[in-house]
């Protein structure tokens, strides 16, 4: 009897406590300003949780004295809440986690991102959270979007910075990139060389993907889409962080920021500095090293104006690697790379490409009024650089494992030389630089209206000023003392040159060979830019529908200083074209949870201006007939549902290209290359993409997705010249080429992707991503083509084999002190799959195989 009187003492004594000991946890969940309903509460570690009403309250009965909740909504960032005995927590606001609201600090009216618009695009945001963790040195930037619908990222394996970018199979030259606003492209072709980006992994505050027509008010027209790069401006709040990184191939990285906050007077500075280098990328002969540079300051004087001056560059060098014959890799490896051998003992490319970009940019953003505010930003950046290759028809002599014998190129020289040291063209082999420099300033601006309740009006106005010089000078002599030439001058037979020009980015700044050391070209461009724009939009809770319009003017006019093919000296003919674009749609929320839109838009694109001239390195004549503009149809529309623990997005589009010009590039006989050039090609890109997100209640596990399915083809007849890239035209054809229902290639027609990210415990967490890449096409054959065309048979595009990869990383975030520690790790393709990743009219290109990367982050 005792003993059971003791146990049901025992007994009330521990319900007593375990009652004691629950607490009741209140509070409001908001975001962007309002209630919540449906957000999951659930105490951590625990299956118990509520979730919010309507008005987004709630309450929880928790089974401890002390602990956590988390409060988690699918498109929001989780939020853990410390809660000790009964209380409530007030007013909690969730953040949306595929928002740039927050992190744009400046120019908030000229940085177009699909939340300032109310009607739908198809869109993906990648947050520079995510980048930084995922996107080390040894990655590409590109690399931090190719787990979203129709983007590839290819080529990775050509040294460090020369990824190339598709998004629904068109190439980065028809993919307008904004960063913070400005446009990016190469005005002259509008190519994108991620080598001149190095450092955005560290300044990019978020990523945005606006697939097809987008959400953009600039007065340009892409094709696939516009890709917006927020960076990091000045920082708020103080503090900073010191990151260390190392990875595969001798990968090492230094990074240090800081930021001052905001002083009484409301002045803040930001700063950022690394280096970085490594002995390749992936493949043999990919050496690569650079800085990264940030320096911004703001200045908020009241409550009506905000400035920012913002510097930024990356100078960098690194060696390449271009496409092989399958035959080669068999027989030399995976790792091969043609370009490269050993000289004077040391490694020793064909192939640098060395660029200095300094971008620097002034925002000014103006709160008019409730209604009315304006956002200006004037922009700058000086390009300084080029890339190597050889020069002569000296002898070129390979090892038996594939590389160059650079020193016997050096004693063929100096065995060919005359007394002097002198050698030319026809007997010696130099290592020449063919020089790229720009400068480039702009203007941008727009003015937001808010009218009543439901409309809201943008105008803006933007312009743009460039010239670029080209023109190529000697790098290296291989053992000579003079090289001589006279290329398409007027100089003497024996013009001779002695001097030495250094492949770096830092001395391109500054040392300049002036007209006398240049050869084989030397020009410049000049293009001129203004546009104008406008939009209207009416919005309610239940639809939306926008309208928009913009028109520009372009000029083009080249300067040549050599004779070049006959008409190579004084300045062309001036060219003048006008483009335009109109876009509108509408959209319709079916309840709280479902919304469907659609969009359309046309486009006159300019051509660009490599396009128009015969030969833009030796004559200013233009193309015959003259090239006119492209013209683009958009059409897309959308489906978006979002629950509270689940969010899914599904997308079809038709883009029709017509009147578009296209040039291939080809070997030549004698070492030289040439270029086909195709006119009035017509491409078609539809297809279906979707993407989803599921976070279920508790938040310690997310599983992404997204699928791509394309028919990319070509349409209609075309007639072709093909232009020796270095002397006339080599072989001009009037024929025709039949290109119907040929398929685009580079980019895969097919892919899907799925992911997870598992926090384990507090502060540890794991992630993986997994992408299947199928319909994979060659680019254009051109010569296959042609011979078709020829032989009146049917040319169809060689099919190149599927592939999958899988990435994974590691995150363990702890104190260290009052100051947070992260220590982060990836590998990317885990299994170590072997893969093409494209093929071009020169050969294939292979993927890369696993590596690795680490860092360790402190944040102060």
């Amino acid at each position: 009897m005792k003993k059971i009187t003791q146990f049901l003492f025992m007994s009330l004594l521990l319900l007593s406590t375990a009652a004691m000991a629950q607490s009741t946890v209140k509070g409001k969940v908001v975001a962007d300003g309002f209630p919540l309903p449906g957000a999951n509460v659930v105490e951590k570690g625990t299956s118990n949780g509520v979730s919010t009403d309507i008005d987004g309250n709630f309450t929880l009965q928790t089974n401890a004295a002390s602990g956590s909740i988390v409060i988690s909504y699918v498109g929001y960032s989780s939020i853990t809440l410390k809660f000790n005995g009964s209380q409530d927590l007030g007013s909690i606001t969730l953040e949306a986690d595929n928002s740039l609201q927050e992190v744009i600090v400046v120019g908030t009216g000229v940085i177009d991102i699909a939340e300032a618009r109310q009607t739908p695009v198809a869109v993906s945001t990648i947050r520079g959270k995510d980048i930084q963790l995922k996107i080390a040195g040894n990655s590409e930037f590109t690399e931090s979007m190719k787990n979203t619908p129709s983007i590839y990222v290819a080529n990775q394996a050509g040294g460090f910075g020369d990824s190339q970018l598709f998004l629904r199979g068109f190439n980065d030259t028809n993919t307008a990139f904004l960063l913070n606003g400005q446009p990016i492209n190469s005005v002259e072709d509008g190519r994108l060389f991620w080598s001149n980006w190095a450092g955005m992994a560290d300044v990019a505050n978020a990523v945005q993907i606006q697939r097809g027509l987008g959400s953009s008010k600039l007065a340009i027209s892409s094709v696939g889409g516009t890709v917006n790069i927020v960076s990091k401006t000045t920082e708020q709040k103080k503090g900073g962080f010191f990151r260390v990184m190392g990875g595969n191939d001798s990968f090492m990285k230094a990074t240090v920021a800081y930021n001052s906050g905001v002083n009484e007077k409301g002045w803040a500075f930001s700063v950022l500095v690394d280096h970085w280098q490594a002995h390749r990328k992936y493949s043999i002969g990919t050496a690569g090293q650079g800085q990264n540079y940030l320096f911004s300051v703001g200045y908020k004087p009241n409550d009506k104006n905000t400035f920012n001056f913002l510097l930024t560059g990356a100078p960098q060098w690194h060696d390449q690697n271009f496409s092989n014959d399958l035959e080669e890799y068999e027989l030399y490896g995976e790792k091969y790379n043609g370009n490269t051998g050993f000289k004077d003992g040391e490694r020793f490319s064909e192939r640098r490409n060395y660029y200095h970009k300094p971008v620097a940019n002034l925002n000014w953003d103006y709160n008019i009024n409730e209604k009315l505010d304006l956002s200006t930003v004037l922009y700058a950046s000086w390009g300084r650089g080029g890339g190597t290759g050889m020069l002569g028809r000296g002898s070129r002599i390979r090892n038996d494992i594939g590389e160059i014998v650079f020193d016997d190129i050096v004693d063929n020289n100096v065995a060919a030389a005359d007394s002097n040291g002198f050698a030319g063209f026809n007997d010696a082999r130099v290592r020449r630089a063919s020089v790229n420099n720009h400068n480039w300033y702009g203007l941008l601006s727009n003015l937001n209206i808010e009218s009543g309740e439901n409309w809201t009006f943008n105008v803006g106005f933007d312009g743009r000023l460039y010239k670029g010089d080209h023109w190529r000078q000697i790098n290296d002599l291989m053992g000579l003392s003079g090289f001589v030439d006279n290329f398409r001058t007027d100089r003497p037979d024996d013009y001779v040159f002695t001097t030495e020009f250094d492949a770096n980015p830092w001395s391109a700044l500054f040392e300049t060979a002036d007209e006398s050391e240049r050869t084989q070209f030397d020009y410049s461009e000049n293009i001129n830019y203004l546009g104008g724009f406008g939009q209207a939009e009416y919005s309610t809770d239940k639809f939306s529908v926008f309208v928009q319009a913009a028109v520009s003017t372009q000029s083009f006019q080249r300067t040549g200083r050599f004779i070049g093919t006959g008409n190579g000296l004084g300045e062309s003919e001036k060219i003048n074209k006008t483009g335009y674009q109109v876009k509108g749609g509408a959209s319709y929320n079916l309840d709280e949870q479902h919304t469907v839109f659609a969009n359309a838009g046309t486009f006159s694109r300019q051509p660009f201006l490599d396009n128009i001239f015969r030969d833009i390195r030796n004559s200013n004549d233009l193309v015959q007939p003259e090239i006119e503009n492209e013209e683009i149809l958009g059409l897309e529309a959308g489906y978006r549902f979002t629950n509270d623990v689940f969010r899914f997005n599904v997308d079809v589009y038709r883009t029709e290209w017509g009147n578009r010009f296209l040039s291939f590039g080809t070997e030549l006989p004698m070492d030289e290359f040439g270029t086909y050039r195709f006119t009035d090609v017509t491409q078609i890109h539809q297809g279906v993409e979707f993407d989803f997100e599921y976070r279920p209640i508790g938040g310690d596990f997310t599983l992404r997705g997204y699928g791509s399915l394309g028919n990319w083809k070509y349409e209609g007849s075309t007639p072709f010249t093909l232009q020796n890239d270095d002397t006339t035209v080599f072989l001009e054809t009037n024929g025709n080429v039949e290109l119907t229902d040929v398929k685009v290639g580079n980019a895969p027609q097919t892919s899907f992707g799925a992911g997870f990210v598992y926090n384990i415990t507090e502060g540890l967490s794991v992630d993986m991503d997994y992408n299947l890449f199928t319909d994979l096409y060659e680019f254009v054959d051109v010569e296959d083509v042609v011979d078709a065309a020829l032989n009146d048979t049917t040319y169809q595009a060689e099919k190149l084999p599927a592939y999958t990869l899988a990435d994974a990383g590691v995150t363990y975030r702890f104190d260290l002190g009052d100051n947070k520690m992260t220590f982060r790790a990836n590998v990317n393709n885990v299994f170590n799959s072997a893969y093409i990743n494209q093929r071009d009219n020169f050969g294939y290109f292979l993927g890369i195989g696993r590596t690795f990367n680490a860092s360790l982050r402190y944040n102060f």
